[in-house]
């Protein structure tokens, strides 16, 4: 609802605080009224214009009329009504809209007592700059993500006669070029953002200048070069965020200067070299007190600890993704004796400590992950009750998950033990059912029955383990509400049995990946309960029965992979309908048979359609032109497809990675981070019939075609030529004829072309990419020309030519070897039979070998 208009009777109003109310619409006029008002805040509560009767509060000292956002602005064609307000000292107008208050900055520089100006997200007018200013009290000024009509893609200069400012924010706006020294001019700045912009510059000299900087942040915003030594002039820095920028070298040595420096940011760059000892060092007769040290995903290497390991106040310690190594004892962690957040994974460490070892921290996050921690689990880990994230993957334990560790570490919201040897049942080491919120246990070798849950897991992965029996209990055991789980990945273990019927107790359950096990039997008419399901595996499996009608009622489906079991009827024309947010539809080694539904080319976001090794029969449906998000125009261009879960925690992704496996280039892969940029079509291995319809060629967005071992006809088409984004085309083992279209030497992407064993004839186009593929993609033709070893002759006759990998016979070849097989027994035969012949023989070319020597010894003596 909007602002109530009765508010403006409540005249003896001093403080009024609307934001984040629920409150949306415009602001009553009646608001004038409150002439007592010193404080007022309609944060994210108005939009539309702002009423003039505002400037009747002039006593306000504290104003904020902050939009709801970009899409709810608030518009304002002056800001003259700000003008009366001689006592305002803090003013926000996020997300207003000010392009046509032309003379905003002079009204607003009018303000005696004005401090801070916010005007995040704002779209200001752009003009020429004031000749001169005079802001005689502002001091901070907020510019995140503000943008300027018409745009402009620099800093404005009028920022830089605010000679009083303390702090500027400019965050966010686009600015492109080097850092502008005109920053030099505000000598009494301390706070400085400058994050998420484009410069193309390393930093600027001009800011190490600025000594009374106590925060610089840069991060975002494309830097690159190195840090100079000049850093170690900014002695009053407490913070230091350069992080994902393009910074190389090594850190300078003059850092050992900031000691009064609190938080040191450098992750997402491409520094190098070892870490200094000076971090560890004593510098002006106190310690460094920094707290938070961020140096991830760099180049360092070496063994850091060397130098960190004196920072007794380090709470935060982040070095994860370097190429540091060595080991790390009980002595290099001895100091550390604050530390909280500890992440360090992908690196090259061995952590070598007693059994009995208790460290001097309490950690709340720990992530070692590609430690060499194991071959025992670690017992130190009992002595940190305060985790709420444990990262031990692949960290070389082979050993089972011992029984103290699930009760001490009840309030663990994230636990990852995947890619490990651990081994065991996992229910013996439980006595009550895992509670964790996100637990990955996954390549491992556990094995058993599947654990109880409670209702407090959302994400559980128990894939590539050896899990066995069936999953009744796990699955039926929970029936008096309903579960949490909203990703559950139970691939590659040896459950058996039927797939039980209790899904409707899982309501919220986002993603379910079955494959790889041995259930048998149909599917599970509950499982079309989960209104949220939006991908759903279950290939290589033995299930069995017609296509399960029960997913109709599953339309947030954007992924189904039934492939690979013993599924069979036809294919239903509600697929189309109904599914239509699917972009992976995966049917492939099964026995459906029938058409292929024309509703298919409902799914207009379909990416992936593999139907292959079927028995499907019938026509390509012409209508595939109508899959646009296989065209160029509605392509994605983002790698990942998520699906999207409605509950989020501390630790717990909203969001899940679709990957599936697909035959693209003659071998399976599992597709995962590039998905959302695959297209493809199999239909190789069924029994259609027809032509290749010509509208197919609409899909200029495809990447990968395989319509091979079908029973195809007439010629292909024309327009292949248009399909500019095809890597892999297979027509192979078809009754295809005609003529190659020249139009396919067009394709310059083609990285696997195969049209062998058709009825095709003439002459190979010839194309950059087409004379580079094997003989053996053309093979079982009458084709001619490169790459077959056939010229065409003058006269337009081919000959066929089938390769050491066909099935015809090369008559060539053959009366070759037959006659070469005859001569040499006309010439042996008698020498075998004939005593008298094979002397006769022997002496003749005794009496040549003799003239021979006796020529070449002649010629020598000469």
């Amino acid at each position: 609802m909007s602002i109530p208009s009765f508010l403006g009777t409540m005249t003896s109003l001093t403080h009024l605080d609307l934001s984040d109310t629920g409150f949306r619409g415009k602001i009553p006029p009646q608001i004038g009224n409150l002439s007592n008002l010193v404080y007022l805040d309609l944060a994210y509560a108005a939009n539309g214009t702002v009423p003039s009767q505002i400037g009747n509060l002039s006593n306000l000292v504290y104003l904020v009329l902050g939009g709801h956002s970009v899409v709810e602005p608030l518009f304002a064609e002056n800001v003259e009504w700000v003008s009366s307000m001689w006592k305002l000292e803090y003013l926000d107008l996020s997300y207003a809209n000010l392009s046509k208050a032309f003379h905003w900055l002079h009204t607003l520089q009018s303000l005696p007592s004005l401090t801070l100006l916010c005007l995040s997200d704002c779209t200001l007018p752009h003009y020429n700059e004031p000749s001169l200013l005079n802001f005689s009290s502002l001091q901070t000024l907020i510019l995140y993500n503000t943008s300027y009509s018409p745009a402009i893609s620099f800093v404005p200069k009028w920022i830089f006669k605010l000679k009083k400012l303390v702090s500027l924010q400019l965050h966010g706006n686009e600015i492109q070029g080097p850092i502008p020294c005109g920053i030099r001019n505000l000598t009494l700045i301390q706070n400085l953002d400058l994050s998420g912009n484009s410069f193309s510059s390393s930093i600027p000299d001009c800011l190490y200048g600025l000594h009374r900087l106590k925060s610089l942040e840069i991060h975002s915003s494309n830097l690159h070069g190195t840090i100079s030594d000049a850093l170690g002039n900014l002695t009053s820095l407490v913070e230091l965020h350069l992080s994902n920028n393009q910074l190389e070298g090594t850190i300078p040595t003059s850092l050992g200067n900031l000691t009064s420096l609190f938080a040191l940011y450098l992750s997402y760059n491409q520094l190098e070299g070892t870490i200094p000892t000076f971090l560890g060092n004593l510098r002006n007769s106190r310690e460094i007190d920094l707290t938070i040290l961020d140096l991830s995903i760099n180049k360092f290497s070496g063994n850091p600890f060397e130098s960190l390991g004196s920072l007794s106040k380090l709470s935060t310690l982040l070095i994860d993704g370097n190429n540091f190594q060595g080991v790390v004892n009980e002595d290099d962690l001895a100091n550390l004796t604050s530390l909280k957040e500890f992440i360090a994974s992908g690196n090259n460490f061995t952590l070598k400590v007693g059994p009995n070892w208790i460290p001097n921290f309490q950690l709340t996050y720990l992530d070692v992950t590609s430690w060499q921690i194991g071959p025992n689990f670690p017992s130190w880990i009992q002595s940190q009750n305060k985790l709420q994230y444990v990262g031990l993957s692949n960290t070389g334990i082979l050993d089972s998950i011992p029984t103290w560790f699930w009760e001490p570490h009840s309030q663990v919201l994230y636990l990852n033990l995947s890619h490990n040897h651990i081994h065991g049942e996992l229910v013996t080491t439980l006595q009550n059912p895992i509670s964790i919120q996100t637990v990955d246990l996954s390549t491992n070798h556990l094995c058993g029955k599947l654990p109880y849950l409670s209702n407090d897991v959302y994400d559980l992965d128990l894939s590539t383990n050896s899990f066995s029996e069936s999953m009744q209990d796990f699955l039926c055991n929970n029936q008096d509400k309903p579960m949490q789980l909203e990703f559950l990945n139970l691939a590659s273990n040896n459950l058996s049995g039927e797939i039980p019927d209790c899904w409707i107790n899982w309501p919220f359950l986002v993603e379910v990946n079955l494959q790889s096990n041995h259930f048998v039997g149909n599917f599970p008419p509950s499982m079309g309960s989960l209104a949220e399901l939006q991908s759903l595996q279950i290939r290589n499996n033995l299930l069995s029965g017609i296509f399960p009608t029960s997913l109709k009622k599953t339309s947030q489906l954007i992924s189904l992979d039934l492939g690979e079991n013993n599924l069979s009827g036809c294919i239903p024309t509600w697929v189309g309908e109904k599914l239509s947010n699917m972009k992976i539809l995966r049917l492939r080694s099964n026995s459906f048979s029938g058409h292929i539904p024309n509703e298919i080319c409902q799914m207009s976001l379909l990416q992936v359609l593999d139907l292959a090794k079927n028995s499907l029969s019938g026509n390509i449906p012409s209508c595939f032109r109508n899959l646009s998000a296989m065209t160029l125009v509605n392509r994605s261009t983002y790698p990942l497809i998520y699906s999207q879960a409605p509950n989020h925690t501390q630790y717990f992704s909203v969001s899940g990675i679709v990957s599936v496996l697909l035959w693209l280039k003659g071998r399976g892969d599992e597709y995962g981070n590039i998905l959302g940029l695959v297209t493809s079509i199999d239909l190789s291995s069924n029994k259609l019939l027809g032509e290749i319809p010509r509208e197919i060629t609409d899909l200029n967005g495809l990447n990968f075609l395989n319509l091979s071992h079908n029973q195809l006809i007439g010629p292909i088409p024309e327009g292949i030529g248009n399909m500019g984004s095809l890597q892999t085309i297979d027509f192979s083992r078809n009754q295809i004829s005609g003529e190659i279209p020249p139009t396919i030497s067009n394709l310059s992407f083609l990285s696997m072309l195969d049209v062998s064993y058709n009825h095709l004839k003439g002459k190979i186009p010839t194309g950059t990419q087409l004379q580079t593929f094997d003989a053996s993609s053309f093979i079982g033709n009458n084709l001619c020309g490169p790459p077959l070893p056939i010229n065409c002759s003058s006269n337009g006759k081919t000959h066929s030519y089938e390769g050491s990998h066909g099935h015809g016979v090369n008559w060539f070849f053959v009366s070759a070897t037959i006659g070469f097989v005859v001569g040499l027994w006309i010439v042996i035969a008698p020498l075998l039979i004939c005593r008298s012949w094979r002397h006769a023989y022997f002496h003749f070319l005794d009496h040549v070998w003799f003239k021979l020597q006796s020529f070449s010894s002649y010629s020598i003596t000469v």
